[in-house]
């Protein structure tokens, strides 16, 4: 493509999902060995609401954007990795009601492992070891974002032993390779791609951590100015706290957004090689050495997913033409008379 643009992805089950400014595609391996293709043009919300673009809003849009598209190729792909029971069954065996409460739950579960559990640890921390560290303490939000980046590691390495999530992450690697050779203005081959490395600074894995570092100061800022509800009992203050720490996401996201952001377009910048660098660390365990297989994979779909928005730029650039000679001879008409 003539103009260069940002293109990014995420693994699913046994497949992986590429997005482009105006179209997103997934490419999945059925068990027969054959790679199904669904692809289609993508329209952000940001693209309806124009100020939904601007610089530390675009990061909660492209937050919960990609928390539901990830879930829509995961349900995708789950029912292209079942073996169809019946002659001329279709592809959604999941109802869309199914991957609604997913996304519920998924949003749930967060908040409890990264909002709720830490939040309470820390009060238990900081009453078992005498500190009285309370909300408006700077060390109340080291604690607790100390607690947010163990249960992610955990859990990034808990779901690494499952020999599913495994090739989950291979294909992650698929997807790194890929889009690197993409970026490098490389032809997308397999041969290409299977060079580079499987970590990204763009990656997903990068941009929770950087959240989480980045709430430690954004809480420690907010917090001291907040009321300190004397009069309510500690458990109902707690709760309060809880569901002010929920909306303050929206900022968190999009400061952490405008960093990986920079940090892709400055990677020799020493401070920023800095602060990337535990998310680099973080995706050796979400990204593993993919095979050829896989990168075909990979490269299937990003090719998809470019063919859709050269087709969509086309169409643009052809609607703008159409328009400049209904101009043109409405102008020339007005002369005539």
């Amino acid at each position: 493509m003539s103009k260069k643009i940002n293109v990014g992805g995420q693994a699913v089950i046994e497949g992986v999902m590429m997005r482009s400014p105006k179209s997103l595609a997934i490419a999945v391996r059925k068990p027969n060995g054959e790679i199904v293709i669904k692809n289609d043009v993508w329209v952000s919300i940001s693209d309806k609401v124009k100020i939904l673009k601007k610089p530390f809003l675009r990061g909660f849009v492209i937050l919960i954007e990609s928390l539901i598209n990830g879930i829509s190729a995961l349900t995708f792909s789950a029912n292209q990795a079942i073996d169809e029971s019946e002659e001329g069954e279709k592809e959604d065996r999941i109802h869309p009601l199914a991957m609604a409460m997913t996304i519920v739950t998924a949003l749930g579960l967060g908040i409890l492992l990264f909002v709720v559990l830490p939040h309470y640890l820390t009060m238990f921390v900081s009453k078992s070891s005498g500190g009285g560290y309370t909300v408006d303490s700077y060390m109340f939000h080291l604690i607790d974002g100390i607690i947010k980046i163990a249960v992610f590691i955990l859990y990034v390495w808990g779901i690494s032993l499952m020999s599913e999530i495994k090739r989950v992450f291979m294909y992650h690697g698929a997807e790194h390779k890929s889009i690197y050779a993409f970026e490098a203005g490389e032809e997308l081959t397999v041969e290409n791609a299977r060079k580079y490395s499987t970590l990204h600074p763009r990656c997903g894995t990068s941009f929770i951590l950087i959240v989480l570092l980045i709430s430690i100061f954004i809480f420690s800022l907010i917090f001291p100015m907040l009321p300190k509800f004397p009069e309510l009992p500690k458990y109902v203050r707690n709760i309060i706290y809880i569901f002010i720490k929920i909306p303050l996401m929206i900022p968190i996201s999009g400061i952490s957004y405008e960093i990986i952001k920079l940090s892709a377009k400055k990677r020799d910048n020493p401070i920023l090689k800095m602060i990337m660098a535990p998310g680099l660390m973080m995706q050796k365990i979400t990204t593993k050495e993919p095979t050829d297989d896989q990168l075909e994979v990979a490269i299937t779909a990003l090719k998809a997913a470019l063919q859709t928005e050269e087709s969509v730029a086309s169409e643009a650039v052809a609607k703008e033409k159409s328009g400049e000679r209904k101009e043109t001879l409405k102008s020339q008409a007005a002369i005539k008379v």
